[in-house]
């Protein structure tokens, strides 16, 4: 443990683990990557996909290592035995740092399938971890916004079949399509901008989750819903690196998907996107409930 350095020691030490541990990954990775691009079959595919998510969950099993080494983190966790590695899985989780993605993976790591997050489309061009994403066929979206939307209603079939194309990958091999709802994260002055009903939540946007259900309905059989919390306030990234992440809180349940949201035109039938977008405020709602339940003096 060398948690008792000082902080912007630490800091430097786990960033440089960090950037180590992804130098030395990622050029394997992509070489891989490079043999299923040239030769797209899929035999190939499913001869080395396995080997892909391998190389990628050995890279987050090492950062765990590093976190473990450098961080002294209390973890008050429940809800993630008896999962299933073996199985599809449609993840959900609130987001409010960078933080979050460690936390996911070091706790979800092998206890299911490797987390392919949706991601922004211009985050593709982010150096190393963008070829990374792209070898691991992590779906990249286009966010719009509705009032977006509805001057350009051609967008909304583009970013359907984007969707359904990268989904239609992940029936391949047991996958957990993992989304965060709110589609950025949360501060508080994007919270008042949006003037959220929700207390410690932005709106939560239901589009990515009805479409991978649209694509891969028959995969899933419950949505992992995660609730992570920050007693002592959310971390920035270099507090994260430093240590300084004291306590985290997490939750997992696995709720049932309503038979008749699994399948429907979320972009095309209004009467399924309002029946779909009011199941997903309720789960907000109890989302919102839970964590004033955790952040609550005991």
């Amino acid at each position: 443990m060398l948690s008792g350095l000082p902080a912007p020691l630490l800091g430097v030490l786990a960033f440089t683990l960090l950037l180590g541990n992804t130098l030395f990954w990622v050029p394997i990775l992509l070489v891989f990557a490079a043999v299923k691009l040239i030769l797209p079959f899929e035999a190939v595919r499913l001869a080395l996909d396995p080997v892909l998510v391998w190389i990628a969950e050995t890279w987050i099993a090492s950062n765990s290592a590093w976190m473990a080494l450098t961080q002294r983190t209390h973890w008050d966790v429940k809800g993630i035995d008896g999962l299933d590695p073996a199985d599809w899985y449609l993840v959900n989780s609130n987001h409010q740092c960078a933080a979050d993605i460690f936390v996911l993976q070091h706790l979800l790591n092998r206890r299911i399938p490797l987390l392919k997050f949706f991601i922004k489309q211009q985050l593709i061009w982010m150096p190393v971890i963008g070829l990374a994403w792209w070898a691991l066929d992590f779906p990249f979206m286009r966010r719009h916004s509705e009032a977006y939307l509805k001057k350009h209603p051609e967008m909304r079939a583009k970013d359907q079949e984007a969707t359904r194309k990268a989904c239609a990958k992940f029936a391949l091999i047991p996958t957990s399509v993992t989304n965060f709802m709110e589609g950025t994260r949360f501060t508080p002055e994007k919270h008042a901008r949006q003037q959220s009903p929700y207390r410690y939540l932005l709106k939560p946007k239901a589009g990515g989750v009805a479409l991978a259900l649209n694509a891969m309905g028959d995969k899933f059989h419950s949505i992992l819903d995660v609730t992570i919390v920050y007693p002592d306030g959310i971390p920035g990234f270099w507090v994260f690196l430093c240590g300084r992440m004291r306590r985290v809180i997490v939750r997992v349940r696995s709720l049932p998907i309503p038979p008749d949201l699994q399948q429907g035109d979320y972009g095309h039938d209004p009467a399924f996107r309002e029946a779909f977008s009011a199941w997903v405020q309720q789960v907000w709602r109890d989302k919102d409930a839970q964590i004033a339940g955790l952040l609550s003096p005991k």
